[in-house]
């Protein structure tokens, strides 16, 4: 975000041309830096913010896309801040929705995935095309910066926007204090814990470690639910559901027998209990559970949480207490026989 040349006269001024999507500053190397990011086994994705001017990122749509084939980018975020250009069009009349599809066949044609900010709720298009990715097209993890979320927003979004197809929600917020900003901006509604949750409660193939290095970096432990959930899915199970009040969600990893399992709730504690039913009979996993400490409290106690691992089956049953606006993560890893030789049954 911020390659391209335009972004010191972008915003609120209703400006036809901005930006062309191919120019990059002068200290924005796209050829060094992709091909540093491929040694590390890296890949970038483009940014393309249209301020807006929808006839003009129409205008240079080709050319864009053709630089991104050119330099390596197989996937773009495309951002739509501002009053609609043509005057008259707004976010979701239907010339907008006509060009959302357009910007998407059109990526298509270049095997480019788009995830779409500012954009229209989805309804299902990714299903005819799945290059559409993601889409935001509701309140992400972003507003709690503007306004804030409350608390059971997380709980309803899995039955009203995700209906229409996948959201880039931005989790994974450790640092739920922004502990070097002040004020009412620098809270996000949340417990530690029910960060990791929403990695499985809220859909999306494209998945995003929101928060600084640094913050993952005082929690590693807590970090490691991150680097071990799966991205897309083999199967759904929602094991319980109150829309508003919380959700529980299990999720079985795409081309594995792994399965996750994430529950939030909203202002309200309370206690998440199941069995993993759902898992193979006669296999035993390695389940590891992230949940909110005794004391954790998404107003007082943020980043109190607990970890506990043990060996199940089937037939175990599982507990997790959730904090206000708390939630638990439950990895589920099949099992090797080390595995069953050195960690204890789950008690």
């Amino acid at each position: 975000e911020g390659w391209n040349e335009g972004w010191e006269d972008w915003f609120g001024k209703s400006k036809d041309y901005v930006f062309d999507f191919v120019t990059p500053y002068p200290d924005f190397d796209v050829k060094m830096l992709n091909a540093y990011a491929k040694e590390k086994g890296v890949k970038l994705m483009m940014h393309h913010e249209t301020s807006a001017s929808v006839r003009n990122y129409e205008r240079h749509l080709d050319t864009a896309y053709q630089f991104m084939a050119d330099n390596g980018y197989n996937a773009v975020k495309s951002g739509y801040v501002g009053n609609i250009i043509p005057r008259g069009e707004h976010h979701y009349g239907q010339w907008m929705n006509n060009h959302y599809l357009y910007a998407v066949t059109k990526a298509a044609d270049y095997k480019i995935c788009v995830n779409a900010h500012e954009a229209v709720r989805p309804t299902g298009l990714c299903r005819t095309y799945p290059n559409l990715i993601g889409n935001e097209s509701a309140r992400g993890t972003e507003y709690e910066a503007f306004a804030g979320n409350k608390p059971f927003h997380t709980t309803l979004l899995p039955f009203t926007r995700l209906i229409g197809g996948p959201m880039d929600y931005t989790p994974g917020i450790f640092d739920t204090r922004i502990s070097f900003l002040e004020g009412d901006h620098s809270v996000v509604r949340t417990t530690l814990a029910k960060q990791l949750a929403l990695y499985v409660t809220m859909y999306s193939p494209l998945q995003m470690a929101a928060d600084l290095p640094e913050s993952y970096e005082r929690h590693p432990d807590a970090f490691q639910f991150i680097k071990d959930v799966a991205l897309d899915w083999d199967d759904s199970k929602y094991l319980e559901a109150e829309p508003g009040d919380y959700i529980t969600v299990a999720r079985k990893a795409k081309g594995t027998n792994n399965w996750f399992v994430g529950g939030i709730t909203d202002e309200n504690a309370r206690t998440a209990a199941f069995t993993l039913n759902f898992l193979e009979p006669g296999k035993q996993y390695v389940a590891t559970l992230y949940a909110d400490g005794k004391d954790a409290d998404y107003e007082k106690n943020p980043t109190s949480y607990q970890i506990k691992k043990g060996i199940v089956t089937n037939k175990t049953k599982i507990s997790a207490q959730l904090a206000r606006s708390g939630g638990f993560a439950l990895s589920l890893i099949e099992a090797s026989p080390s595995d069953r030789k050195s960690i204890k049954k789950w008690k």
